[in-house]
């Protein structure tokens, strides 16, 4: 049902939308370039995760080969094994045979459980590299509301040298802010379609922990956001008294 499955393209169209807002409301801020760059990263990830969805054919092909010729393999030496004339062999050399086997058994098993594995250990390493993408890209988003600070958008208190310079009005940062932490809520979201179609228990624990990290910084950046609307009764008045 489409209610049950995230839509990467309605998803870029989100990302675009916003990158649009912000050009319409920020020409001049980096932040553009930053949701630039989250929609490069959410273009490439319809990409990344329609390959990841799809079998491997030729691994799983040259798995299944190999599955097939060990197996024939086994089946073939199996009888001759068991035609071996006893009398042959010795307690120690039955006992040095017999372990020498196992040990041969284990390897041929381990071998085969690495190879049928193969192709989710692939996928897992291409989803965990591009979730530190979107690691990188939600710090960055950080750093850039990092010196927005209410207080200092206000006017209050006396400034010092090297003190950001902000010439926002606090519409104008609350604006700011909220386009940091839409971008924050998008990256869960691109994140959360690596794991749609791939149920990998690593996949989806580093999923739900970038999902972590974004709702904190998201929870930050509103922090502040209520800090401006708490302040705000206080500018207008200013500004009525000021046009008396």
């Amino acid at each position: 049902m489409p209610y049950r499955h995230l839509n990467p393209d309605i998803l870029v169209d989100r990302i675009e939308a916003l990158q649009q807002r912000m050009l319409e409301r920020f020409p001049e801020r980096n932040l553009n370039k930053v949701c630039a760059e989250l929609l490069a990263t959410a273009q490439e990830t319809k990409q990344r995760t329609a390959w990841i969805s799809r079998p491997l054919w030729p691994l799983r092909l040259g798995v299944g080969g190999l599955a097939a010729l060990l197996s024939t393999a086994a089946i073939y030496a199996i009888p001759r094994v068991v035609l071996l004339d006893s009398t042959q062999f010795g307690l120690s050399e039955f006992l040095q045979a017999l372990e020498a086997g196992t040990n041969n058994i284990l390897l041929i098993g381990a071998a085969f459980v690495f190879l049928v594995t193969a192709e989710r250990r692939i996928k897992q390493k291409r989803t965990l590299a591009s979730l530190h993408e979107l690691r990188v890209l939600a710090h960055v988003i950080d750093m850039h509301q990092l010196t927005k600070d209410p207080e200092r958008i206000l006017g209050r208190g006396p400034r010092t040298t090297s003190s950001p310079k902000e010439s926002m009005t606090p519409f104008e940062l609350t604006r700011y802010l909220n386009y940091c932490s839409e971008m924050l809520s998008l990256i869960g979201k691109v994140a959360a379609l690596y794991v749609q179609d791939f149920d990998d228990e690593v996949a989806v624990a580093a999923v739900n922990e970038l999902e972590d990290l974004t709702t904190a910084l998201a929870s930050k950046i509103w922090q502040k956001i209520m800090i401006l609307h708490d302040l705000e009764p206080d500018e207008r008045q200013q500004i009525e008294i000021a046009k008396r």
